[in-house]
């Protein structure tokens, strides 16, 4: 008798991403309620198990579902409207207008086309810090996809939620006690922006919550020098430097973006088991610089990919920030600085570890919850195959990406979105868009004013 499971999928070259680098041609994957029943050949598999559903993946490339480690996915409402500007430029345009705009309505608007926009891109996860979580978290729930999120603390003085820091504490503590009990292949996060906008006592009390809770914590810090340099004169110390001087840093800690550190604080973050959040495409968008991502991984740092939101990135093609982190680095005249294997495993399991989460998603392996992208090979700029992590690296595209399964539920088949009403989800946002770019633009003009000043 075949042993029944909910999905399998079999026939294409299975990338694992596991410890050894396994790849399994002519593979197959088989699926029972949401996790990965075995992974081996296709023949094998097919007499073992009798699948409820099927994919078909001759032809294709079966990868780890993409895990994008740090965005702010209903930025895609503002997507286009703070280009070709500084950090301190892009945070006076796009801060007002958050507090103008933003609403558990259009957060939820703009997180569907977040959603659909990275199910067709392989992206099978994210972590996202913004305002009005649960409003993203509802939706990308209706849609079957893996949300990462949780309050969020930045001490400004309109924040778009109204809620003032001692509420907010008081809110957060409620809402991690809630998630004591988190699903499978997520945990309980909470988010402090920055040490720029708040106080070394504010986010000493937030991580203490937050480790109340054993929650994963989120933090900007040293995105720029000018941003490194405002926290020194505040706070008499750097970013990094601060964390460390607080006992912040440590295992439950991801650092989004980590350009601009010296040695001692990348000595700290491996000291600490500190991670980071390399956002390639933003860093350089913004003018931030590049990360010393060679210098983070031979240290023993883990470092994860992030598109950030799409008003610095532009979009959420996590495989773009793959390319983009393979290249980047060799700038320097080291064309082994980070290599394809290596980039893409930043998008996958060392993302998972980067959130703490390397033991349930990040790679194809008996156990691990059914995350995984089918990649058509079957397009000339993949075509001859000789090499599965350079082909991901330097030549795939998000509009390669066949199919995408999440927790065992296929998200995407065939390239069209199951779970989304993918026309009207782009309406809605469109919609939404139109009715704000009136207001808009004049506050957006005065906030790159007050920044410069």
């Amino acid at each position: 008798m075949s042993d029944p499971v909910d999905l399998l999928v079999h026939g294409g070259t299975v990338l694992t991403v596991d410890d050894a680098s396994t790849v399994v041609p002519d593979g197959a994957v088989a699926v029972r309620d949401g996790a990965i029943v075995e992974v081996g050949p296709a023949a094998e598999l097919r007499a073992r198990y009798a699948a409820a559903d099927e994919l078909d993946a001759h032809g294709c490339l079966v990868l780890p579902g993409l895990v994008n480690t740090h965005t702010h996915l209903a930025m895609t409402l503002l997507r286009g409207s703070a280009d070709d500007v500084t950090l301190q430029e892009f945070l006076g345009r796009v801060v007002p207008a958050e507090a103008r705009l933003l609403n558990p309505r259009n957060v939820a608007a703009a997180v569907r086309v977040a959603v659909a926009e990275s199910v067709r891109a392989g992206v099978t996860s994210a972590l996202d810090m913004y305002w009005f979580h649960e409003a993203a978290e509802e939706a990308a729930r209706a849609a079957g996809w893996r949300l990462h999120t949780g309050p969020t603390f930045m001490d400004v003085p309109e924040p778009p939620d109204a809620r003032a820091y001692a509420t907010r504490l008081d809110w957060a503590r409620k809402d991690l006690a809630a998630r004591a009990r988190s699903a499978p292949g997520t945990r309980p996060v909470l988010f402090a922006h920055s040490a720029y906008t708040l106080s070394p006592e504010q986010l000493v009390e937030i991580f203490a919550l937050g480790r109340e809770f054993g929650a994963l914590l989120h933090i900007h810090a040293a995105e720029n020098a000018t941003e490194v340099a405002t926290v020194e004169v505040r706070h008499g110390k750097r970013p990094v430097e601060l964390l460390d001087s607080l006992g912040l840093l440590g295992p439950d800690v991801l650092l989004a973006h980590a350009v601009d550190l010296t040695g001692a604080e990348i000595a700290a973050l491996a000291r600490t088991g500190t991670s980071v959040a390399h956002c390639p495409v933003s860093n350089l968008k913004l003018g931030c610089g590049i990360a010393p991502v060679p210098r983070l991984l031979g240290a023993g740092v883990t470092v994860g990919l992030g598109t950030d939101g799409a008003v610095s990135s532009n979009t959420l093609d996590l495989l773009g920030a793959v390319r983009q982190a393979a290249l980047v680095h060799k700038a320097g005249g080291d064309p082994t600085a980070v290599g394809a294997e290596q980039a893409v495993r930043m998008a996958t399991v060392e993302g998972a570890r980067a959130l703490g989460l390397g033991a349930e998603l990040g790679s194809l392996e008996r156990g691990k919850r059914a995350d995984l992208v089918v990649l058509d090979l079957n397009r000339p700029h993949l075509t001859p195959r000789h090499d599965p992590w350079s082909m991901l690296a330097y030549a795939a595209q998000a509009s390669d990406v066949r199919d995408t399964v999440v927790d065992g539920r296929v998200l995407m088949r065939d390239r069209a979105l199951t779970t989304l009403d993918e026309s009207a989800v782009l309406a809605d946002l469109e919609a939404l868009a139109s009715t704000t770019h009136d207001r808009q633009a004049p506050a957006a003009a005065t906030g790159d004013r007050e920044a410069r000043a």
